[in-house]
């Protein structure tokens, strides 16, 4: 199979991370931070080491600011239902995913109210001015994907965490397709958390993820519960990152987005965006060639898309096409609204969805070369 299916979970997942995960069943299986006997040491620096990896991955100074989570989707219900209270505002972009939609949503019912900012494709300056005019008295906290999961493209998340820190304002980064794919450090950095997913482009186990915290005000924990640590108290430690961690850890699963950061580290992120933005490009420019093929953004220059690629064929619906290049060529793409009603919005097919295609660092140019005939061949 060509598997261009890369933006909801990586595949295939290295080597070395289907090792760590196989040694941790067979060999360290005992509960971290829940013993002092060997195996639960050894479980225990499997954690700490992850912890240690993401820190240096993301230029972190504390490793204890890493909280590991289920998903990306977890750190971003933590950070919007832990931090904002009734009657407080936030600003969305319109590329957020539902995971940072619907939690938002749930809470209009305890009187949190949200303004969505127009990210404008090509001109930062406008997409900053939106920003601007999005913020009240009472806006507690925005947030910002690092790159949209339809188009690819990259707001200057940057940029608009710094300007919400002239107001006061709480900022929190979505990485789930970002991070891997850029460099992004902490260090020095207005962004105040910022949320993982390990199954992506840290090719992690599925149900990995982590939240970092990046400044001194934590969000209230979602769930309490046992923690390995003070147990004598009935309230939930305060400390990171035991606050957010209540239950057994994913050890296996830990494990593996360890090895799996090594990985990235080890063929470098810039190298591993460069390969990939190369690869959408052939694409962009072949697709852009075809009578009947519909393309959703510019040309994904380097350093302003992820890579990442949504298209239709005239006169055919969006399932139809990702099913026949399934059946007919073996090939796996994306289909519908990818989760994102709001990007769809945005680049106008919320009615119809669209195609998605992400490669990832096992994609090879025979791949996309077959990849693109096959689109060729659908119209």
């Amino acid at each position: 199979m060509i598997y261009l299916d890369n933006g909801a979970t990586t595949f295939p997942k290295p080597v070395s991370v289907l090792k760590a995960v196989d040694d941790t069943i067979k060999y360290y299986g005992a509960n971290p931070g829940r013993g002092g006997h060997k195996m639960a040491i050894k479980a225990s620096a499997i954690v700490y080491n992850t912890r240690v990896k993401l820190a240096e991955l993301f230029d972190v100074s504390d490793p204890s600011n890493i909280v590991f989570t289920n998903n990306c989707t977890t750190a971003l219900n933590t950070v919007i239902k832990g931090l904002v209270k009734s009657g407080e505002h936030i600003i969305i972009s319109s590329l957020e995913h539902n995971a940072v939609l619907r939690p938002i949503e749930k809470l209009k019912i305890k009187g949190v109210s949200y303004s969505v900012a127009k990210i404008v494709e090509g001109d930062d300056e406008k997409t900053l001015d939106n920003f601007r005019d999005a913020i009240c008295e009472n806006t507690k906290l925005v947030i910002c994907t690092s790159a949209s999961n339809v188009t690819g493209l990259k707001p200057p998340y940057e940029r608009i965490c710094a300007l919400c820190h002239q107001y006061g304002i709480r900022t929190c980064v979505d990485a789930a397709q970002g991070a891997g794919i850029f460099d992004i450090s902490l260090n020095n950095s207005s962004i105040d958390y910022l949320c993982l997913a390990g199954h992506k482009g840290l090719y992690g186990p599925m149900g990995t993820g982590a939240l970092i915290i990046n400044c001194g005000e934590i969000p209230d924990s979602l769930v309490e519960g046992g923690t390995g640590s003070s147990s004598a108290d009935y309230a939930q430690p305060n400390v990171l990152p035991d606050k957010f961690e209540s239950g057994t850890l994913n050890l296996s699963g830990i494990a593996g987005l360890g090895a799996g950061v090594d990985f990235v580290k080890n063929h470098g992120v810039n190298n591993i965006y460069k390969r990939e933005i190369k690869h959408i490009q052939s694409i962009y420019n072949s697709f852009n060639n075809m009578r009947d093929v519909i393309l959703y953004s510019d040309y994904p220059e380097i350093g302003s898309y992820a890579p990442v690629i949504s298209f239709n064929i005239k006169n055919k619906n969006a399932e139809y096409i990702a099913d026949a290049l399934s059946k007919r060529y073996n090939i796996a793409v994306r289909s519908g609204l990818h989760c994102a009603p709001l990007a769809h919005k945005t680049i106008n097919t919320f009615e119809i969805g669209t195609v998605r295609a992400v490669p990832s660092v096992f994609t090879t140019e025979r791949d996309i070369k077959t990849f693109i005939s096959a689109v060729y061949n659908l119209q």
